[in-house]
């Protein structure tokens, strides 16, 4: 019946005029200006053809046998099997070229490796209505100094709303500024301005405690709700005045760290001062609140943040006596907090996963390119540095960065060796693939000019800036400033910058700073170091363009060449290029060191690029005789195939991170992602 309906169907075409197309069949001779909408002429009606539902599928059905008896023929059947042969091979070398691709590529350096970090004290940087207090807008107004600087970054320290008992630490609400430094427009205001200039912002976070000011606090000695918890409590005998401490535990500034409260008639914990309690952070609630300041200040847009105090995070929750350094000292007259070893209340169980929670929440805001969020700790163990590298995380769970290296800010004692001997303690313990750095100043400790004399400021700058890894400014150390000498200065460290020779050095335009200003700051001053050729600033400004344009010193191999009494000599280079930058510092006198002597395969003549006396840049030295005066640093400049970090003797005494990368097979440097 089909069979008679379909003949049909082409009979009733034929006479109407119309031709019948059984599937790829085409009549050459069919008009193609036929059925043309295009067309001016009449459209014929022998194209508009009634068709039923059934006599539709009958065509379609038609169609599929003739597709199927052209795909069996063998010029298609050959062709579609080439093709696909020819896929499935393609699969392994597509997969095989992106990973070689990967594995060629350069990890580009994060916003945090690539440039120096300026510390900033506001209190003390620039004081912008008056009142003797260094305040937002004053950073604002010199932001252009940080570019002058070539850095890229800025890390404020605390500006929490705050009693100021220790200089912000005890914070009163960590979600505001305090009134001294302004209000949170100008902090947004700031941000975006660091943000316009092309550079990153981090601050500190501060999670161990807050101040007894807080208004968690109040409603925790009140044991209000949740808040009954959020703080370390413990029932303490009170009579007469005297309490009855439920261990020996000592307070970091001295004395029991358990202070009685007369509302909630128990005692709580502190590690600092009595105005500082510790909060419980075994309680997930108050985990969770500073995970909710995190969110809160990265949606201000902040770039990370320098979390303090973390190994003070937990305690042991037994409250057992720690042990006594001085087995035979009376346990009564124990007041002192280094007469004691911090078993069980620094660095307990748990810490560290506190700490990576950090990190998570962190890196939600770090999906978009661009806007990494780092985050740094303060966490030195000087006398366990395998501690201290536990903070970098592990191979598979990240924590900070880098835990914030304050180990050249301890030394005691200036000489090529001392320094040697704290760059390799970090370097051989550093885990691999992590990323070093360096600070030689903060808010806590004598200026570097203070501390080791002003024949040195330069050569520490020079070892700040040529080492690998990020360094950290302290502001005013790139003009070499001095503690104050003020009689009335109570914090010498954190005395005003130093901007002109005017009143107040230019930190203040009022009758008045909140600390004195150095007396030599007529002459010690950016205003006047930007004029003198020689100058501190000039050295540090140019040590930093020589860091950000050549590849071996920004991402090269360090390798240790000689130590001794006077000097300490190290070099830079990268695979790929034959430039080679060697260090020669001297920390103690005048020296002369045969280089030649200790790698032979060094040229015999180097340039100095650059030198803490510029009157020597550009001169041509003998390797075997390089003389260096008390305080002065020197950087050599050569060319050499034969390069230190390849040779078996000293191999032991290379080290690499994030190194620019280097195909031998088609030797080509990546030198740029």
């Amino acid at each position: 019946m089909v069979e008679e309906e379909s003949k049909s169907f082409s009979v009733e075409l034929s006479e109407k005029g119309a031709r019948e197309n059984k599937g790829f069949v085409q009549d050459e001779m069919l008009n193609a200006k036929e059925c043309n909408a295009s067309s001016q002429e009449e459209i014929p009606e022998t194209c508009a053809v009634a068709i039923n539902a059934a006599t539709v599928e009958n065509q379609d059905c038609e169609g599929k046998e003739v597709l199927l008896k052209f795909s069996g023929q063998a010029r298609y059947r050959v062709t579609r099997e080439i093709l696909f042969w020819l896929i499935i091979a393609s699969i392994p070398v597509l997969v095989g070229a992106t990973i070689a691709i990967i594995a060629v590529s350069p990890k580009c350096l994060g916003w945090w490796q690539a440039s120096p970090i300026y510390q900033i004290y506001p209190r003390s940087f620039k004081d912008s209505n008056k009142d003797g207090n260094g305040d937002l807008k004053g950073i604002q107004e010199k932001l252009d100094h940080i570019v002058y600087l070539n850095i890229k970054t800025i890390w404020i320290t605390s500006v929490y709303k705050s009693p100021l008992k220790d200089f912000g630490y005890g914070v009163e609400d960590f979600q505001d500024v305090d009134s001294m430094f302004g209000t949170m427009k100008d902090f947004e205001n700031l941000v975006a301005a660091i943000h316009d200039k092309g550079l990153k912002v981090i601050m500190d976070l501060i999670p161990n405690h807050t101040s007894d000011q807080h208004r968690w606090f109040q409603l925790s000695r009140n044991r209000t709700g949740k808040y009954a918890d959020y703080y370390i409590w413990h029932d303490c005998p009170y009579t007469g005045g005297t309490i009855t401490p439920p261990n020996n535990w000592v307070s970091v500034y001295g004395n029991s760290s358990w202070q009685y409260d007369e509302v909630r008639k128990q005692c709580y914990f502190h590690q600092f001062w009595k105005e500082q309690p510790d909060l419980n952070l075994r309680n997930s609630a108050v985990q969770e609140e500073i995970h909710n300041i995190i969110k809160f200040w990265l949606g201000k847009g902040i770039d990370g943040f320098s979390i303090r105090a973390v190994k003070f995070l937990l305690e042991a929750t037994h409250l057992r006596n720690e042990p006594q350094v001085d087995k035979s000292q009376n346990p009564e007259s124990i007041s002192v907090y280094s007469e004691l070893y911090h078993d069980y209340t620094t660095t307990q169980v748990g810490m560290h996963d506190i700490i990576r929670s950090f990190r998570q929440t962190m890196d939600k805001f770090s999906i978009e390119p661009g806007q990494y969020r780092f985050m740094g700790t303060e966490a030195n163990n000087l006398q366990n540095v395998e501690a201290t590298m536990m903070y970098y995380g592990t191979s598979f769970i990240q924590e900070s960065n880098f835990p914030f290296n304050f180990y050249l800010i301890n030394m005691e004692n200036l000489s090529g060796n001392s320094i040697f001997e704290i760059v390799s303690l970090w370097m051989k313990n550093m885990p691999k693939g992590k990323w070093p750095n360096w600070a030689v100043g903060d808010p806590n400790t004598v200026r570097i000019t203070s501390r080791f004399g002003k024949e040195y400021t330069n050569v520490i700058n020079m070892l700040l800036l040529t080492l690998p890894g990020t360094p950290t400014t302290y502001y005013g150390e790139e003009i070499g400033m001095e503690n104050t000498a003020s009689e009335n200065a109570t914090f010498p460290e954190k005395s005003p910058m130093q901007w002109n020779g005017n009143l107040h050095a230019g930190f203040s335009e009022g009758n008045i700073s909140w600390l004195p200003v150095n007396p030599d700051y007529y002459n010690l001053n950016v205003e006047a170091q930007k004029t003198q050729r020689n100058s501190t600033l000039n050295l540090y400004r140019e040590l930093n363009l020589l860091r950000n344009n050549e590849l071996p010193i920004h991402r090269g191999w360090m390798c240790y060449i000689w130590n001794d009494s006077n000097v300490f000599v190290y070099l830079r280079e990268l695979d790929g290029l034959d430039t080679v930058f060697m260090m020669v510092l001297n920390f103690g006198q005048a020296s002369i060191t045969d280089l030649k002597a200790v790698v032979s395969e060094i040229p015999s003549e180097a340039t100095i690029r650059l030198s803490t006396d510029f009157s020597n840049i550009g001169k041509v030295v003998n390797t075997k005789t390089i003389k260096t005066e008390k305080g002065e640093g020197i950087v050599l400049e050569y060319k050499t195939r034969k390069q230190i970090h390849t040779m078996v003797a000293f191999q032991a005494q290379c080290f690499v991170s994030e190194k620019a990368c280097y195909s031998s097979a088609l030797n080509i440097l990546y030198m740029h992602c």
